[in-house]
C-alpha cells in the first residue's frame, strides 16, 4: 500500500514512528491545517507500508467490520468516509454505520492518494531514540535495525506501544508445540485446519468471540473461559467519553492516579458486541461452543498431545489448544525506545503512563506520543480511531508552532 524510498535520508524534521492509523489521521490533520509541511515528515515502519499490522491483524481474526461508527477514521472530514461509500452501502452496517474492513481498507487507500502520501513510509524498524545536542537546539538520533540512522529534530511516537498481557500460569507451563499455546497476537486463523479439535480461548473480549467464531467455522469445538460475567456492549468505552460529557471532568481532574482509575474504570476489561454474543449464543445452542465464565485456569500441563487444565473452582478440561485473548498492556518504563528519554527526561509515570503535557509532548523535549501511552490526557479511547483524531488535535497546533519558530530563526 505504499511506494517504498529506496533509501533511507540521514535527517528529517519530524519522524513519525509507525505507519498505522494514527499516523495516518496524525498526517492528514498537519496538512488540512498547514499544506506546508508536506515534505517535513517521513514515517518509519518495518513493513514499508501504510495500515500494514492493521490489516494484518484483521484478515488474521478475519473480522468484517470495524466497532467503531463511520465518523471515525483517518481523514480530517467526518464525513468522508460516509461519502466515500455512497455507492457501497451495504458496506455501512447497522445499527450506527459500521464500515466493512473491506471498505475500511479502501477508503484508507483514497485517503492516502489524495493527500500524497503514497511514498512517505520508509521501510525501517527503529530500534532506539537517543538525544544529541545541537547548536540549533536538541535532536533526535533514530537507530535503525540496519544499522543506519536518522536524524530529527521531532519524533512522535504513533506505534501501538504495547504488549501482550499473559496470565502468571503461563510461565509455569513446561515445553509444548509453539502453536498449542500463543497469544491472540500469534494465531492467524486462515490456513488452519482445526476439524475435531477442542480449542480453550480465554478471554471476555471481542478478539476473542472473533476468535471462538473463526474456530468453530474450522470444525473445532471451544470452551470460551472468562474471569467474570461476560460484558455486552456495542462500543469498548461509553461514547459520552468522546466529548465533554465525561471529558470535561476527566480534564479536570488534577491527580493523574484518579485519571488512571478512571480509564480503567471506562474500559473495563474488554466487552462483546450484541451482535456477537447473538453468533456464540447460537453456537452454545449448536453444542459447539462451551461458556465457562467466572473461572480462572491454575495450571495447564502438555501431556499426550493434550492440554490437561485445571481451574480455580475445581473443573478440569482437555483441549488441543489455548488461544489467550487477554488483551495488552501499556507500560512506558518497560519500552526500549523510550528508555533513553526517560533516563534524560524523567517524568511522573501513573500504571505504566506517561504524564505528558496538554500537547501530547514529553516534558523537556521535542517528542510527541500517540496511542494508548497518551491516555492520562486523551483518555480511555486514546488508542481508539476517535482517540487518534483526539490526540492530533493536540499534536498538531505544537508542531506547526514549532516549525514556524524554526523557520523564522532560521531565516533570522
Amino acid at each position: 500500500m505504499a511506494v517504498m524510498p529506496d533509501f533511507v535520508p540521514n535527517k528529517t524534521d519530524i519522524a513519525i514512528v509507525g505507519a498505522g492509523p494514527h499516523a495516518l489521521t496524525l498526517v492528514t490533520h498537519l496538512l488540512q491545517k498547514r499544506q506546508q509541511m508536506a515534505h517535513r515528515f517521513l514515517m518509519f515502519d518495518s513493513s514499508g507500508s501504510w495500515m500494514h499490522q492493521w490489516q494484518q491483524q484483521f484478515a488474521a481474526l478475519e473480522i468484517p467490520h470495524l466497532r467503531s461508527p463511520a465518523v471515525h477514521h483517518p481523514d480530517p472530514n467526518p464525513y468522508a468516509l460516509r461519502q466515500f461509500a455512497q455507492l457501497r452501502p451495504d458496506e455501512l452496517l447497522p445499527p450506527y454505520d459500521l464500515p466493512a474492513t473491506q471498505l475500511f481498507d479502501d477508503f484508507c487507500w483514497d485517503v492516502i492518494h489524495r493527500w500524497q502520501l503514497r511514498d512517505r513510509v520508509v521501510k525501517a524498524k527503529v530500534m532506539r531514540i537517543e538525544l544529541l545536542n545541537h547548536w540549533r537546539g536538541s535532536r533526535f538520533r533514530l537507530q535503525l535495525e540496519d544499522g543506519q540512522s536518522i536524524v530529527a529534530r521531532r519524533v512522535v511516537i504513533a506505534t501501538g506501544s504495547s504488549q501482550p498481557h499473559l496470565p502468571n500460569w503461563v510461565n509455569q507451563t513446561q515445553s509444548h508445540p509453539p502453536d498449542r499455546l500463543c497469544h491472540s497476537r500469534q494465531v492467524d486463523l486462515q490456513g488452519l485446519q482445526l476439524a475435531g479439535e477442542q480449542i480453550l480461548i480465554i478471554g471476555g473480549g471481542l478478539t476473542s468471540g472473533h476468535l471462538a467464531v473463526g474456530a468453530i467455522a474450522r470444525g473445532a469445538k471451544v470452551l470460551l473461559m472468562s474471569r467474570r460475567q461476560l460484558q455486552e456492549k456495542l462500543f469498548d468505552a461509553e461514547p459520552g467519553w468522546l466529548g465533554p460529557k465525561y471529558l470535561k471532568g476527566f480534564l479536570a481532574e488534577p491527580d493523574w492516579e484518579s485519571r488512571a482509575q478512571l480509564i480503567q474504570q471506562a474500559r473495563n476489561g474488554g466487552s462483546m458486541t450484541p451482535a456477537m454474543m447473538l453468533q456464540l449464543r447460537r453456537a452454545h445452542r449448536d453444542s459447539k461452543l462451551t461458556f465457562h465464565q467466572q473461572c480462572q485456569v491454575l495450571s495447564a500441563v502438555w501431556q499426550s498431545n493434550n492440554w490437561q487444565i485445571c481451574c480455580d473452582d475445581g473443573t478440569e478440561y482437555e483441549c488441543n489448544r489455548i488461544w489467550l485473548a487477554t488483551g495488552t498492556k501499556l507500560d512506558v518504563t518497560v519500552d526500549p525506545l523510550m528508555s533513553e528519554i526517560l533516563d534524560n527526561f524523567p517524568i511522573p509515570v501513573v500504571r505504566g503512563l506517561p504524564v505528558l503535557d496538554t500537547h501530547l509532548r514529553w516534558q523537556g523535549c521535542e517528542l510527541f506520543m500517540m496511542g494508548g501511552l497518551a491516555a492520562l490526557q486523551v483518555g480511555p479511547v486514546a488508542r481508539n480511531l476517535s482517540g487518534a483524531r483526539m490526540a492530533s488535535e493536540k499534536i498538531v497546533p505544537a508542531l506547526i508552532k514549532s516549525s514556524i519558530a524554526f523557520s523564522q530563526a532560521r531565516s533570522a
